[in-house]
């Protein structure tokens, strides 16, 4: 499309001072009113970035514009870091709603969270005015059972270091670029700790999802998908649809066109009301 212009924003943060939220807006038609107009947001994981995995693939095709930033002390946006800091996303994606809203006067229209991203977006979706208005939403390898993160891999080697030296030195590269984060065991308490069962009551009634999850994934039990489904599958006008990627693991490495495919396949399927809650597999006509 040629008229699709792609610009970077700088959006000072409200509660945090010399903050500012970086994200790129994907654009249709640039030069036409946004006044409201429709607006996906696409949110990152765990030390990713708001051009990591599918996101900006993801952002170059969906049929309306798009909004994808850094959380604060993710890649270009400043800040600190911390594990158990979901809070802190959350007042950071309400930011940003709220930048796009007055400045803009967009109405969000779907979410696209992974990982960690999913974990902010179901809560944001679940407490917020502004998120229990949103439409659709999508949840790719979404956390359920917070404490199963102990059992991981990851989880032995913060215990090891907590016992030896009270932290974890994290060295990770993210867009390339080397990164030093300090993982305290207050923070992994403050993560664990962190409430979803709220889906099960809190969740809008009307929001429709789908819940993308590989098999093959290490970080995330795929398990925590069914649990999803089974907390989002009674609600009414909502649905919930699960599709779970065969080999797939939690970034799903390889499959990021997959991915897409299957997040415009679904938006296509519910924009002309084919959506039923389910189960999806390959295609739409493979719904059970």
């Amino acid at each position: 499309m040629t008229d699709r212009a792609s610009t970077k924003l700088h959006i000072p943060h409200p509660h945090e001072p010399g903050i500012q939220l970086v994200g790129v807006l994907e654009q249709l038609a640039p030069t036409e009113s946004t006044h409201g107009r429709k607006i996906a947001l696409i949110l990152h994981g765990t030390m990713g970035h708001k051009d990591y995995l599918f996101q900006r693939r993801l952002a170059l095709r969906l049929p309306f514009d798009s909004f994808r930033f850094d959380f604060r002390g993710n890649h270009e946006t400043g800040g600190t870091w911390k594990q158990g800091a979901l809070a802190d996303d959350i007042l950071d994606l309400q930011a940003v709603v709220d930048y796009l809203k007055v400045t803009y006067g967009y109405v969000v229209e779907l979410l696209v969270g992974h990982s960690r991203g999913s974990i902010v977006a179901f809560r944001w979706l679940s407490t917020t005015e502004d998120g229990r208005k949103v439409p659709a939403f999508v949840n790719a390898s979404g956390r359920y059972r917070m404490a199963k993160i102990l059992e991981s891999p990851a989880g032995s080697v913060w215990k090891e270091h907590f016992e030896k030296h009270g932290s974890y030195t994290w060295n990770v590269t993210v867009a390339r670029k080397p990164v030093v984060a300090t993982i305290t065991p207050e923070d992994v308490q403050e993560f664990v700790s962190w409430d979803t069962s709220l889906v099960w009551d809190k969740f809008p009634q009307h929001t429709d999802v789908l819940t993308l999850h590989g098999l093959s994934d290490k970080t995330v039990p795929p398990y925590d998908a069914m649990i999803y489904a089974s907390a989002l599958s009674d609600r009414s006008p909502g649905t919930h649809t699960l599709h779970l990627m065969e080999d797939a693991d939690h970034n799903f490495t390889g499959r990021q066109d997959d991915v897409v495919d299957a997040i415009l396949q679904w938006w296509d399927a519910r924009t002309r009301k084919e959506i039923k809650t389910g189960i999806w597999v390959g295609g739409i006509k493979g719904k059970l």
